[in-house]
């Protein structure tokens, strides 16, 4: 009998600020994840407070690498991200770049794998211009932005919290990422057996 495989998705997201809307954006859509049965990680800005990524120098410390070895056996990953002067935080962008030291693995980079991209800004111009970064970010890493990018404006006006209220966005995001995995899963079984 087959034991059942269990998706494995990373989530890289926040800000230096305890409780950001990307960081509970974040954690939502990764307990979402878990509700449809994937297994998750979290890396938060104190998990990703590195040097500034260099090619020369590759990786710099434990927090580095422990980035790296998630993202190497994650099977999708949910990025969250502020919208910071029109692109993603230089803290996830710095952690992205680090994905660099993946280049030469079985699985380079992102390769194989969907990305989930979440933008949480003050207004909606800053987050569909950091969401565009974003997902060109994932495409150099050779990841595959999933279909719905998720943007939520921190400052709607109105008594609704903007994560709850971003909720069924945020559910189908985790719906892409993790159904991509299983089909990536399906296809490797079916090469592999032929």
């Amino acid at each position: 009998m087959e034991v059942e495989w269990i998706p494995r998705i990373l989530g890289i997201g926040g800000t230096t600020r305890p409780g950001s809307s990307s960081e509970r954006a974040l954690r939502a859509a990764l307990q979402l994840a878990e509700d449809a049965g994937a297994q998750t990680d979290i890396l938060l800005a104190d998990d990703l407070e590195f040097p500034a990524y260099a090619p020369e120098r590759g990786v710099l410390g434990s927090k580095a690498e422990r980035m790296l070895d998630l993202a190497r056996r994650a099977d999708g990953v949910i990025v969250a991200s502020p919208g910071f002067h029109g692109g993603p935080s230089g803290l996830i962008k710095n952690a992205l770049d680090h994905l660099e030291e993946l280049r030469a693995d079985e699985r380079p980079y992102l390769d194989g794998r969907a990305i989930g991209c979440i933008v949480c800004a003050a207004g909606w111009q800053a987050t569909a211009t950091t969401l565009a970064a974003l997902r060109s970010t994932v495409h150099a890493l050779r990841g595959w932005p999933t279909p719905l990018g998720v943007t939520i404006n921190s400052t709607t006006r109105g008594d609704a919290d903007p994560i709850v209220a971003a909720a069924p966005q945020l559910g189908l995001l985790v719906d892409q990422v993790i159904a991509f995995a299983h089909w990536r899963r399906a296809a490797a079984v079916v090469e592999v057996s032929a």
